[in-house]
């Protein structure tokens, strides 16, 4: 939520941006951007728009019955009430006339995650004179930067889901050569229990996946369909959580369960993404410490051209990896994007995001590695401290 105390700092933001002002718009629900950075709180059913400008006071436009929502705006910023669209389209020429203004816009809708505004609402903030540019820095900076509170708790959460994944791929390894192997199942409860004795949290999964299960990349077993982890399968687990008001950590780990040598497929496929993941952090340091800009789409273009320059370009289903907000896994910050959708948005100071490239083989087996970063201090920090440079041999 958007405070007095942090008005000074975006309206230096909107300032460096060069436009006039941030107009947030949302109506029930469809802009989540939007309703978290006004601090709406109960029934909101109606158009809302709120002009947070470069100079000046903030003003919203809300409607007369739904004034509780409000109770977080400060009293002394400007609240325009209206009833019917006649003034209400007034008002909003009257806000935004001759003004460049930045919203939760992206061209052809190249990053879904950022555009949150409806056509229709566009067109009518551009008949009421305005022009609109995104607000993709914006959204990154005050919607999905990192607190140090937050950054100290998601550090915490990447050192648990570390020695959590190496934990149950031992277990795994050990039953695997027992008379009695685990399931996926099994081993997907486990990761819970222990994520319930860390006082972790997590909304669904974690995936474990042996062999060919391995290559779907959204797989969950399930108590009825759970494969046997057997000896001589690749093993994948990839698992996220995050502490009680923290910041989610999530990690894909990989192992070889057998005594023989792995084969040579799998150690190549393990070899590629491993230095996939690699290229694309560097990249991004490299960047950061030239002090240039560095896109999303930067970091994943050197992932895949890895994967490619080895021979897997076919086996490259999606993008190198996704945005980390304070407020979801999969948040509304830069992803690591250049496959699925255009991702020209920088990577600046406090954002964070996953690092997971990936190669599938339906029917064979699958190959993962991720790690989270975030830009701190204008320089990248890795999680989990120790990043997997070697297939775990179970």
């Amino acid at each position: 939520m958007l405070t007095k105390t942090q008005l000074p700092e975006v309206q230096r933001a909107l300032a460096d941006a060069g436009v006039d002002g941030w107009l947030l718009y949302d109506f029930r629900g469809t802009n989540p951007i939007a309703s978290s950075l006004l601090g709406l709180e109960g029934m909101v059913s109606r158009r809302v728009f709120a002009l947070i400008p470069r100079d000046g006071t903030p003003v919203a436009i809300t409607h007369a019955i739904e004034q509780g929502p409000w109770k977080h705006w400060p009293s002394e910023w400007g609240r325009v009430v209206y009833s019917g669209w006649r003034q209400f389209e007034s008002e909003l020429a009257k806000l935004v006339k001759g003004k460049k203004l930045a919203m939760e816009y992206a061209a052809g809708d190249a990053v879904p995650y950022l555009d949150r505004i409806p056509a229709g609402v566009i067109e009518l903030v551009r008949a009421s004179g305005a022009e609109v540019v995104t607000s993709g820095d914006l959204v990154t900076q005050f919607f999905a930067g990192w607190s140090p509170e937050g950054f100290a708790s998601h550090k915490r959460s990447a050192e648990a889901l570390g020695a959590i994944a190496k934990e149950v791929m031992r277990e795994c390894g050990r039953r695997a050569r027992s008379d009695k192997p685990a399931t996926e199942y099994e081993a997907m409860e486990w990761i819970r229990q222990a994520f319930s004795a860390r006082r972790l949290i997590t909304d669904h999964g974690p995936n474990v996946s042996v062999g060919a299960n391995a290559a779907n990349p959204h797989y969950e077993p399930g108590a009825e369909n759970s494969a046997v982890i057997e000896n001589n399968r690749v093993l994948l687990i990839d698992l996220w959580a995050y502490e009680e008001g923290g910041i989610w950590a999530d990690q894909t780990w990989m192992a070889w369960i057998g005594d023989g040598e792995i084969p040579a497929d799998v150690q190549k496929a393990w070899e590629a993404v491993r230095d996939a993941r690699d290229a694309a952090a560097s990249a991004i340091t490299k960047k950061l410490a030239a002090k240039e800009i560095v896109r999303g789409a930067d970091a994943d273009d050197a992932a895949r051209a890895v994967l490619t320059e080895r021979g897997f370009a076919s086996a490259i289903w999606h993008r190198t990896g996704h945005s980390i907000d304070p407020q979801a896994l999969h948040g509304s910050g830069p992803n690591i994007d250049n496959l699925e959708t255009r991702e020209e948005r920088r990577l600046i100071d406090r954002c964070g995001f996953s690092i997971e490239p990936g190669v599938y083989f339906p029917g064979k087996f699958g190959m993962r590695t991720e790690v989270n970063g975030v830009v701190w201090d204008g320089a990248l920090v890795i999680t989990p401290t120790e990043v997997q440079r070697e297939l775990l041999r179970l």
